[in-house]
């Protein structure tokens, strides 16, 4: 008998399970995570610029909030009692800083002395006295602002210092106008340009500053070496001691020549302060006052109260316009395309550049109807033009969302198209409708552009009274401060950006709570 050999079978190798099919899985699960770690890193970075954007506003808008107020004694016996507003408060307020600092002879120190308290100080004066003519008699508690610069230097954004003890006696010497300082031990061998070789460096052209205080003396150096200061005063009066103990050197960062806060103003300041005429506090200038070309006594009130103007007309011409447009098109317009085209415009109005309204604003309201120029009501009509396609297209969508059974239930138990709609439809879609507003609504309150060219960005002292009166919006305010080179309305406008950023999450956030309260799940 042959013995018969049996050939095993062949295996079976499914094309899923193979080595090639592996490699592919591994490159493919490879891409997906890096394209995982690809969309992380773009989220990351965004967050990041968003961050930076966030911190920089902040910490550049929030001392803006705070000012420094000095409240130095002041005499109102001038004032008449019968008609206080016709006091000389210029003078008044100028007599009372210029007492403080006696040995400012001069005209021009008295001018600088006069200057440490805001040009606005009389007129907060005067409209302080008139409002409480009980100040007359007492008044020890008026608070006025200092100049911007002033404020800025007690925020320590005009130069860093740094302080230097002298050990032992100093020996100060007169001689006219020039008052030398020698100290026992080189304690300016770290001062900038120092000559190496013991030669005077002359301090007046761009060298950092250097002050010696000595007792109530103040010396501005005009040169220097390492253990020698030859300068003038600043402080105290004409004669100084032989010798004086415990005096400091005062070296200031920034030139003299680079800032526009002298060395005196620095030293009057720093007496002010500690004598405890000045204080800081929340800036109510900022937060009631309207435009003015002086940094500490602009205010964001007027053009505030501007843009709650100018959106109460958006919304009111926007809103009923909006929503009853999308109740036409959405439940009673025939299909045809006549509609098609209707529609297809109003898509492509939300993508318009808000410029253009602003042109047409310019074109019909202004030149063609005569309308008012820089008017809230004529903003509120350009904003509205802007906002309508945004709460058309809003509403659609949530008129859209509602359920068709709840129309053909409506029509089933004899209620008219009509009443279907305005009964039943538009209240389930309410919600929808209200968050398309509220959103557009925020748009416009962050416009420039369109109201920039219907005159908005007029220079408005005065409080907007009413919906007729000249006014400005926040956006454009915020344009106009960050236009002056002054470096207090560089808070100023980062301030106005704090705030509006506020409403503008604010009236965000209220659309988010409308859509979670009434929103129906179907």
């Amino acid at each position: 008998m042959t013995d018969h050999i049996m050939t095993p079978p062949a295996v079976f190798v499914s094309q899923h399970t193979s080595s090639e099919a592996r490699t592919r899985l591994k490159r493919r699960y490879r891409s997906e995570a890096n394209f995982k770690a690809l969309g992380i890193a773009a989220l990351l970075v965004a967050v990041s610029f968003l961050v930076i954007i966030l911190s920089s506003i902040v910490m550049k808008g929030v001392p803006a909030f705070v000012y420094n107020f000095a409240s130095i004694p002041i005499s109102l016996a001038e004032v008449d009692r019968t008609a206080p507003a016709k006091a000389n408060y210029d003078g008044i307020v100028k007599e009372a800083i210029r007492a403080l600092f006696p040995d400012a002879k001069s005209r021009s120190d008295q001018k600088l002395v006069a200057g440490l308290l805001s040009s606005g100080a009389p007129v907060l004066l005067r409209e302080q006295v008139v409002g409480n003519p009980g100040l007359i008699d007492s008044p020890k508690g008026i608070s006025l602002p200092i100049s911007d610069f002033a404020d800025l230097y007690l925020k320590g954004q005009i130069t860093g210092s740094k302080w230097i003890d002298v050990p032992g006696a100093v020996a100060l010497s007169i001689a006219g106008d020039v008052v030398t300082a020698t100290f026992a031990a080189p304690v300016l061998a770290d001062l900038k340009g120092l000559d190496p070789s013991g030669q005077p460096v002359d301090l007046k052209t761009g060298n950092q500053s250097v002050l010696v205080y000595a007792g109530d003396h103040v010396i501005k150096a005009k040169s220097a070496t390492a253990s020698t200061v030859v300068g003038s005063l600043i402080l105290g009066s004409a004669s100084v001691p032989a010798t004086a103990d415990g005096v400091k050197i005062r070296l200031l960062d920034s030139p003299e020549a680079a800032r526009k806060f002298s060395d005196r103003e620095i030293v009057w300041t720093d007496v002010l302060t500690q004598k405890g005429y000045v204080s800081a506090g929340f800036n109510w200038i900022f937060a009631t006052k309207g435009a003015s070309r002086e940094a500490e006594m602009a205010g964001i009130l007027g053009a505030l109260i501007g843009s709650l103007l100018t959106l109460a007309v958006t919304l009111a011409v926007a809103f009923p316009i909006g929503v009853a447009a999308a109740i036409y098109l959405e439940e009673f317009a025939p299909k045809n395309p006549w509609t098609t085209i209707i529609e297809v415009n109003i898509n492509n109005l939300a993508a318009v550049p808000s410029i253009v309204f602003g042109l047409l604003g310019l074109a019909v309201f202004l030149n063609f109807f005569g309308l008012d120029r820089s008017a809230p009501y004529v903003g509120g009509l350009v904003l509205a033009l802007m906002t309508l396609p945004t709460i058309i297209i809003a509403s659609r969508v949530a008129l859209r969302a509602v359920p068709p059974s709840i129309r053909e239930a409506a029509l089933g138990v004899g209620a008219s198209k009509l009443q279907a709609v305005f009964h039943h439809v538009l209240p389930l879609a309410m919600p929808g409708v209200l968050t398309g507003a509220i959103l557009g609504m925020a748009r416009a309150l962050g416009e420039t552009a369109p109201l920039l060219m219907i005159g908005m960005v007029a220079f408005v002292v005065d409080l907007p009274s009413g919906f007729s009166s000249p006014s400005t919006v926040l956006p454009v305010q915020i344009y106009m401060w960050a236009d002056f080179p002054e470096p207090a309305f560089e808070q100023r406008t980062s301030a106005g950006i704090l705030v509006l950023l506020a409403f503008l999450v604010l009236m965000n956030l209220t659309a988010i709570l409308l859509r979670r309260r009434f929103e129906r799940r179907w």
